[in-house]
């Protein structure tokens, strides 16, 4: 290929695959490892594109940071696990990470929670900022970070708030007692179905919903 056909088709000098298939590697390096993504390459293509060229073309490539066009409104944050490979035989070995969710954009990071608040805080902000978290301290320690107090409106996130008061256990009728106070965002009530409750499940629901209560809304 000639130097002007490079610049007319965007192959950068001594770059043997085009853009698009190395756009192709990128993304499929994204969801499964190098060795993985060789050999859907070469299925989907019929170009063979190495495991290490793979790993190149991630390394260095640049991946700018999503930048909000409009001011945020909302942001979620969750956790996760990525699991590392090792060499043949050995164990895999598995580490937590941290994502923004929001209106605007999405990032996640592994081992660096001061990037994801960094990122939140340098958004243009809406006048509130609604945050949505599980019960986790992880989790709202990276919220309580973004914005302001008075700007932030946080909310527990739902599932998660089910997900203990089931846990609780017992009878049917009360769990569906306080599931529908709790949609209310009526936490007092809910306590209160759980007040002569000894077993440790049910108080420790109680301390639960004490710690989250500015969070159970209507």
């Amino acid at each position: 290929m000639s130097q002007k056909q490079g610049q007319v088709l965007g192959v950068e000098t001594g770059k043997r695959i085009s853009p698009y298939l190395e756009l192709c590697c990128l993304r499929i390096s994204a969801n499964v490892s190098y060795a993985n993504a060789e050999s859907d390459i070469a299925m989907l293509t019929g170009i063979s594109v190495s495991d290490n060229t793979q790993q190149r073309l991630v390394q260095r490539t640049e991946f700018p940071d999503p930048v909000a066009t409009e001011p945020m409104t909302e942001a979620s944050v969750d956790g996760g696990k990525v699991r590392l490979r090792t060499p043949l035989g050995e164990i895999c070995i598995w580490r937590d990470y941290k994502a923004v969710a929001t209106d605007q954009g999405v990032m996640a990071a592994l081992h660096d929670n001061p990037r994801l608040i960094n990122w939140v805080n340098h958004q243009p902000l809406a006048r509130t900022l609604t945050c949505l978290g599980d019960g986790h301290d992880g989790i709202w320690n990276i919220i309580a970070a973004f914005a302001t107090p008075a700007q932030r409106r946080e909310v527990l996130d739902w599932y998660h708030l089910i997900e203990n008061l089931h846990k609780v256990g017992g009878s049917l009728k009360r769990l569906r007692q306080a599931e529908d106070l709790l949609w209310k965002g009526q936490v007092d009530d809910t306590l209160a179905l759980f007040a002569n409750q000894t077993r440790k499940p049910a108080q420790n629901f109680c301390a639960y919903l004490e710690k989250h209560r500015a969070r159970i809304i209507n």
